[in-house]
């Protein structure tokens, strides 16, 4: 895969191993002829250790090679995220740590939810790019707000605070952008 052609969330391989990508850093040329430098922070998905990788626009990493199976969220405990894969019955435990980020958007409701398995470990998940999720605590809508207006904070169901418009209020559900968690949209 071209470097050009790379985006956030996409897994290849380096050195040897699997490496989710965080994100993207493009360096444009400042020189007439020098080359386009995209800078990389990703995450080994077995190590858990975070890579910086620097390529040029017309080098190539290759894509991992893992497979995806459907999940559904059971539970979590103090010290492991419990999933169940959809197709087979078989049960995943991964490390809360390594979940930290992806617990903020995981209900046992949401669909779509795709296990990373590699050399028959699930190293990881992947979610959905938007999830629905219901507002539990939040100042009371103000009558009048347009939907241009100020925000406020508002906590989620799994715990997660995000910045909604001021028209919104408890017991509404939200679509939440998982790649950055920000608001989208009322659901």
């Amino acid at each position: 895969m071209l470097a050009k052609d790379i985006k956030r969330g996409h897994i290849v391989n380096f050195n040897g191993a699997p490496c989710m990508i965080e994100t993207i850093n493009v360096q444009s040329p400042s020189a007439r002829g020098a080359s386009t430098f995209y800078k990389y922070k990703t995450r080994n998905l077995i190590t858990k250790q975070k890579v910086d990788i620097t390529l040029r626009g017309g080098e190539m990493l290759p894509e991992a090679d893992f497979q995806k199976h459907p999940v559904k969220f059971m539970y979590a405990d103090p010290t492991e995220v419990h999933l169940l894969d959809e197709a087979n019955y078989e049960q995943y435990s991964l490390p809360r740590e390594d979940l930290a980020e992806e617990l903020n958007y995981l209900t046992e409701k949401l669909e779509g939810v795709q296990a990373l398995i590699y050399n028959d470990d699930c190293v990881g998940v992947q979610l959905p790019v938007a999830v629905e999720l219901k507002v539990v605590q939040c100042d009371p809508g103000i009558k009048g707000a347009s939907a241009t207006a100020r925000t406020k904070p508002a906590t989620l169901e799994t715990g997660l605070v995000v910045q909604v418009p001021e028209y919104l209020s408890e017991g509404e559900q939200i679509k939440v952008d998982t790649r950055n968690g920000e608001y989208l949209s009322r659901a």
